[in-house]
């Protein structure tokens, strides 16, 4: 059946919008109307995807709306739920459809649900939306069909999904606070420089006194903050040296330099180590937990790695493995990963254990990445209070000196 995209307005005058199945055009408003809503606009989903326009209104929230790992996860739990419950797969999805409130998620469960009911798999049907399913999810969807245990690999994706979506806004939860606390102290800093600083320093000027290199220092900055062409040049060269830098870090070359340093920063080298090691532990012990084989789950694997360096190491694994190695020994060999975790790896297979031996690595590190991030947290707030409390001394400082120049002159 046809889906239509609707946008209209309710009988609260509010603005109204969502999907709605319908034979036809005409049936859709007919319906749309029964619910209260007088429609504006209808957009027919289909292979042509032809619009029949309502009106001149154009709706720009479908550039706004995105699909969040929130709303994939929380997707997964229900479908989970209601496939575990007994429910045919169709009669899931159109209850799913139902339930849905992100429009554009609504919109893909929809296409999905109607190629499932022309005889298609799911996982072939989530496969024409990778933007939305990546590859881990339409192959464990996939090696659950072929399993026949689809509610067991959906529950178990759902655990996956919501736990990723934690541990991401865990750690942009924790950044959070940091970022605007360093925005709001550059701006300060830079409006004290510019605006209040020059009228302090034009007595100095007027004076025409010997100042101290601190003095001199903070009025060449305000100076050049104050300079149009300064001003000009900063803006040219910051945007220059920005879309260089994003450049040379799609190339090769400067991709590895930079995963290369990120594993080895300072307090944050180790978080994104320990996130990486989470990330493959979990998703691996998942994969082969609904089915899929070593093999093809290390190549899943390997995609949602984002460093560079760990994923060649597990590439370098994949190899390995096609040629009849054990997983921990070329792990071992690369020196990405710790000791412990190829030495848990290399127990898990020898007792054939390797999934849950993989998910109490997962378990330890995703325990580490929360004190972890704890810590910086903790440390990040004295941190950015003593460098602005350093900048802020240093203007002042720079403002007393000739004051009490000036005085000592005039006694």
């Amino acid at each position: 059946m046809p889906v239509f995209e609707y946008v209209g307005i309710d009988q609260q005058r509010k603005k109204a919008q969502g999907i709605i199945e319908a034979d036809n055009d005409r049936t859709a408003r007919m319906r749309l109307r029964k619910m209260g809503i007088f429609p504006q606009s209808l957009t027919l989903e289909g292979r042509a995807k032809a619009k029949i326009s309502l009106s001149t209104n154009v709706d720009f929230s479908r550039f706004t709306q995105r699909i969040k790992t929130q709303d994939i996860a929380q997707m997964t739990r229900q479908l989970a739920t209601l496939v575990n419950a007994g429910i045919p797969l169709v009669e899931s999805l159109t209850a799913l459809v139902d339930q849905i409130e992100n429009p554009k998620l609504k919109k893909v469960i929809s296409q999905v649900r109607e190629k499932v009911t022309e005889g298609m798999k799911m996982s072939d049907a989530m496969r024409a939306h990778p933007k939305v399913f990546g590859d881990l999810y339409v192959n464990m969807v996939n090696a659950g069909e072929n399993s026949g245990a689809l509610d067991v690999v959906l529950v178990r994706l759902a655990d996956f999904t919501e736990g990723q979506a934690r541990l991401k806004s865990k750690i942009i939860g924790a950044m959070i606070y940091p970022a605007i606390m360093s925005i709001v102290g550059v701006f300060l800093m830079i409006a004290l420089v510019v605006f209040v600083v020059p009228k302090i320093t034009q007595i100095f000027e007027d004076v025409q006194a010997t100042l101290p290199l601190p003095t001199k220092i903070l009025m060449g900055v305000s100076d050049a903050l104050t300079t149009p062409w300064v001003i000009i040049l900063i803006l040219i060269l910051i945007p220059l040296a920005i879309y260089g830098v994003k450049r040379w870090l799609k190339t090769p070359k400067g991709r590895e330099f930079w995963d290369r340093r990120m594993l080895k920063v300072p307090l944050f080298g180790k978080l994104n180590r320990m996130v990486a090691i989470s990330r493959f532990s979990r998703t691996l012990s998942t994969l082969l937990n609904s089915g899929v084989p070593l093999l093809n789950a290390l190549d899943i694997v390997r995609n949602i790695v984002t460093n560079t360096i760990i994923r060649r190491a597990i590439e370098e694994t994949r190899t390995s493995v096609q040629e009849g190695a054990s997983v921990s020994d070329p792990l071992k060999k690369s020196g990405e990963f710790p000791p412990i975790v190829t030495h848990m790896i290399a127990i898990g297979e020898k007792t054939g254990d390797l999934e849950k031996m993989l998910e109490r690595i997962a378990e330890a590190y995703d325990a580490q990445v929360d004190n972890t991030v704890s810590t910086l947290t903790t440390l990040l707030e004295p941190i950015m209070i003593l460098v602005m409390a350093s900048i802020v001394s240093f203007i002042v400082m720079s403002i007393l000196l000739p004051i009490l120049q000036l005085n000592q002159l005039g006694t």
